[in-house]
């Protein structure tokens, strides 16, 4: 099966770990490309070549100011990616719910029993 081409999907645009750096940096607010090379560790060029498919894939948008090409999130394409992963979260949610229940009926067994009553004197 052939994969979908990276330029029009956001999941598969995401799934590159420096891509995925990039989106993280610009979790705290629109930035240039430069703030972006220093954050991420990548050289401009690279950092320019992954914001492309960002961008194509919708992920993030691109303004100018002046000089300057300031990118920013797009949140409808997180919020697909979101939705997509939610009903995984709560499956998790579930699970680690249960295994709450098992260890703290482990830890009331294992507990040391009080002594009881008159028993003890």
């Amino acid at each position: 099966m052939a994969r979908a081409a990276t330029t029009t999907d956001a999941f598969n645009a995401i799934a590159e770990p420096s891509r995925r750096a990039i989106v993280d940096a610009l979790g705290a607010g629109e930035r240039p490309v430069n703030d972006l090379v220093a954050a991420v560790g990548l050289t401009q060029p690279q950092v320019s070549k992954h914001l492309r498919v960002l961008r194509e894939a919708g992920v993030v948008d691109v303004r100018d100011e002046g000089r300057r090409r300031l990118y920013r999130l797009n949140p409808q394409a997180l919020k697909d990616i979101h939705d997509w992963v939610s009903p995984f979260q709560r499956l998790w949610e579930e699970r680690y719910a249960a295994l709450d229940d098992v260890l703290a009926g482990l830890k009331d067994s294992t507990s040391t029993p009080q002594p009881q009553g008159d028993d003890q004197r």
